[in-house]
Protein backbone atom coordinates (compact mmCIF):
# COMPACT_ATOMS: atom_id res chain seq x y z
CA UNK A 1 0.00 0.00 0.00
CA UNK A 2 1.63 3.50 -0.86
CA UNK A 3 2.50 6.07 1.90
CA UNK A 4 -0.29 8.44 2.55
CA UNK A 5 0.27 12.19 1.82
CA UNK A 6 0.40 14.71 4.09
CA UNK A 7 -2.88 17.03 4.01
CA UNK A 8 -1.29 20.50 3.71
CA UNK A 9 -3.67 22.72 4.61
CA UNK A 10 -3.77 20.86 8.38
CA UNK A 11 0.22 21.08 8.43
CA UNK A 12 0.35 24.57 7.99
CA UNK A 13 -2.03 25.19 11.01
CA UNK A 14 -1.73 22.94 13.73
CA UNK A 15 1.35 21.45 15.65
CA UNK A 16 1.27 17.90 17.43
CA UNK A 17 2.82 18.25 20.99
CA UNK A 18 5.83 15.57 21.81
CA UNK A 19 2.97 13.90 24.09
CA UNK A 20 0.40 13.72 21.11
CA UNK A 21 -1.76 16.95 22.07
CA UNK A 22 -2.90 18.60 19.21
CA UNK A 23 -2.41 22.57 19.34
CA UNK A 24 -3.81 24.85 16.83
CA UNK A 25 -4.28 28.65 16.56
CA UNK A 26 -7.63 30.06 17.85
CA UNK A 27 -10.03 31.86 15.36
CA UNK A 28 -11.14 35.13 14.77
CA UNK A 29 -7.59 36.96 15.65
CA UNK A 30 -5.85 38.00 12.39
CA UNK A 31 -8.54 41.10 11.22
CA UNK A 32 -11.03 43.27 12.33
CA UNK A 33 -9.09 43.72 15.60
CA UNK A 34 -9.67 47.40 16.20
CA UNK A 35 -13.48 46.82 17.54
CA UNK A 36 -12.68 43.86 19.50
CA UNK A 37 -11.78 44.80 23.19
CA UNK A 38 -8.45 43.86 24.53
CA UNK A 39 -9.82 41.43 27.40
CA UNK A 40 -11.38 39.36 23.59
CA UNK A 41 -7.80 39.96 21.97
CA UNK A 42 -6.13 38.41 24.96
CA UNK A 43 -8.39 35.65 25.34
CA UNK A 44 -7.62 34.83 21.51
CA UNK A 45 -4.26 34.88 21.60
CA UNK A 46 -2.29 31.61 22.72
CA UNK A 47 -2.88 28.15 21.17
CA UNK A 48 -6.11 26.04 21.71
CA UNK A 49 -5.68 22.47 22.95
CA UNK A 50 -8.05 19.78 20.02
CA UNK A 51 -10.54 17.78 21.50
CA UNK A 52 -9.86 14.00 21.15
CA UNK A 53 -12.47 13.61 18.23
CA UNK A 54 -10.79 16.49 16.33
CA UNK A 55 -7.66 15.75 16.95
CA UNK A 56 -7.49 11.97 16.15
CA UNK A 57 -8.85 13.24 12.79
CA UNK A 58 -6.04 15.58 12.92
CA UNK A 59 -3.36 13.12 13.24
CA UNK A 60 -4.98 10.79 10.20
CA UNK A 61 -4.80 14.33 8.27
CA UNK A 62 -0.78 14.39 9.22
CA UNK A 63 -0.12 11.06 9.06
CA UNK A 64 1.01 10.88 12.70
Amino acid sequence: MPKLKTHSGTKDRVRVTKNGVVRARKSHASHFLQKKSGARKRLMSGLLTMNQANSKKIKQNLGV
